[in-house]
């Protein structure tokens, strides 16, 4: 979901060529405002920065309400349990967290109900990535990554990508349930509107065909970007944005979308924090269509807002994951099927690997 900090001069001039000004704040500053601040946690790398140049900023600008942006490790269920069952908190607002992880707090009472369903701010946002407990920021997706100077004829489905003697190459695979299961199924002809509630049992013996041909297994963006980017192997399922990193930075690597599956990042609020009101009023300011634009100067993941798309270079659109055409042929990951059975379908996936 993350990718390096690094951003390079080619992409941020593009981007910066098509963007205008910020959006004029729509909250008025307040006197009352200063010396209040909320905390919203972020994942680090470039989230930090698009948080802070695309909200953080602006927020305070429009408001006088400071915003700290504080990183923390990748979905920090453990710690937010922690922290609202001590009732001392942080941070205030989870940022940059899988739709998933917020729908599983939520379930166990972690989470506030951020009741802005019916602002009009709030309505921009498609209600896809939307729920009641948190409110999309940005898309992500894992889609096939490919060596461009390797592989002449990409797979274009999971079916091919488990071709391997039609698509010949060097393969890895995630070292995790999540996405291998969806991907499984789809490459053994299971359609992507009934890849939920997967299959566990089909699942797996899908996988078990392509076991034998995999090369590297990886378990962190970071590493899956290095194996592609070093030439460990020749083609991975990964997150489309670690892809255009790579590219950016010299590496002769390409994306093939079709059959991506897509999640959202979402801010959801701490239960029972304190500032639960300036949370919400950063929310709704989040979902602005050129702050949402801003932040994809700083990473390559889709907007949630449609609207964003119409002050981001075309060059740049067609890498982002909510660009209509990967769009539409992306199956969305079910969080409410995965909070229910990760833990078993994790358990299932590590004593596979060992078998």
């Amino acid at each position: 979901m993350t990718l390096s900090a690094a951003t390079s001069s080619r992409r941020t001039l593009l981007r910066l060529g098509g963007l205008s000004a910020l959006a004029a704040p729509f909250v008025i500053r307040d006197a009352e405002a200063q010396g209040k601040r909320i905390v919203v946690r972020d994942p680090g790398g470039p989230f930090t920065q698009g948080f802070g140049e695309a909200f953080y900023k602006p927020f305070r600008a429009a408001t006088g309400i400071e915003v700290v942006g504080i990183v923390s490790a990748a979905e920090p269920t453990a710690e937010i349990k922690s922290m609202v069952e001590a009732r001392n908190y942080t941070w205030n607002i989870a940022g940059g967290m899988s739709q998933t992880a917020v729908q599983l707090l939520a379930k166990f009472g972690y989470i506030e109900k951020h009741g802005l369903d019916d602002d009009p701010a709030v309505k921009d946002i498609p209600a896809e990535y939307r729920d009641e407990y948190g409110i999309g920021s940005d898309v992500y997706a894992t889609a096939i990554g490919y060596r461009t100077d390797k592989v002449k004829r990409p797979p274009g489905s999971w079916k091919e990508y488990w071709d391997v003697a039609g698509f010949p190459g060097r393969r890895g695979l995630r070292k995790y349930p999540f996405d291998a299961v969806e991907e499984a199924l789809m490459a053994d002809g299971v359609p992507a509107a009934r890849v939920y509630p997967c299959d566990l049992d089909r699942a797996f013996k899908s996988l078990d065909r392509i076991k034998p041909h995999v090369d590297a297994w990886w378990a962190s963006g970071a590493q899956a970007t290095q194996m592609l980017a070093n030439d460990e192997v020749d083609m991975l399922p990964v997150w489309a944005n670690r892809v255009y990193a790579a590219q950016d930075a010299g590496a002769p690597v390409d994306v093939s979308w079709n059959q991506n599956i897509w999640g959202v990042d979402v801010f959801a609020i701490l239960k029972g924090t304190p500032n639960a009101d300036i949370c919400r009023q950063f929310m709704k300011f989040c979902c602005d269509a050129k702050r949402q634009a801003t932040f994809t100067r700083y990473l390559t993941n889709g907007p949630t807002n449609p609207d964003a798309y119409k002050y981001i270079e075309d060059k740049i659109a067609r890498t982002l994951t909510t660009y209509p055409e990967w769009h539409k042929v992306g199956l969305k990951i079910d969080g409410d099927y995965w909070a229910a059975n990760k833990d078993a379908a994790l358990d299932r996936f590590n004593n596979w690997l060992l078998g």
